[in-house]
């Protein structure tokens, strides 16, 4: 069962991602979920908040989701298909937010950017990590560049994913393994 407060950052995420973090207010997101504007204030201290929270939590979960993945893999060849398998799950579930997180950056205050850049440049160590395992003639710089590339392709579905869900999951693994592993 989907909390409140759950309710209220993806349907911001949603929002935010349609019309711009200032083409919305406390009261438009309040009203999407069916309260009123002060109402939300009980969840989050304002539109700002849910915002950093939003990219802040996703940022965790990618982080934590990847670690357990990789870890549990054991193999560095099962690990890069299960982080890429994770991230597309992600890139197809949650659209929205890759656009709000490639948009919505600057918005962010100070705190939250440190800790989304500080979390998110574990995720990309995690890759980092199997992929040197993978390609040991990879320096640390561009198996970062590498795993951030693969990125760029896998959250590109917002605007790309043009196919059935299962075909652009296919096509995004089949093609990030062979940039990654060429």
């Amino acid at each position: 069962m989907t909390t409140r407060r759950e309710q209220i950052l993806t349907t911001a995420a949603s929002l935010f991602a349609e019309r711009g973090f200032h083409g919305v207010s406390v009261h438009d997101i309040g009203a999407a979920c069916g309260i009123s504007g002060p109402a939300l204030y009980r969840h989050f201290a304002g539109k700002d908040a849910i915002l950093d929270h939003m990219l802040v939590e996703i940022s965790e979960t990618l982080r934590e989701g990847g670690r357990r993945r990789a870890a549990q893999a054991g193999d560095p060849k099962v690990a890069l298909d299960a982080l890429i398998d994770f991230h597309i799950e992600f890139a197809l579930t949650n659209p929205a937010l890759i656009v709000v997180q490639e948009r919505e950056w600057p918005n962010l205050d100070e705190d939250a950017r440190e800790r989304v850049r500080s979390l998110q440049l574990d995720y990309v160590d995690t890759w980092v990590g199997v992929l040197r395992a993978l390609r040991p003639e990879l320096d640390q710089r561009t198996a970062r560049a590498a795993a951030q590339a693969a990125f760029g392709l896998l959250n590109s579905t917002p605007h790309s994913a043009r196919i059935s869900r299962d075909q652009m999951a296919t096509l995004l693994a089949e093609m990030a393994r062979r940039a990654l592993l060429s």
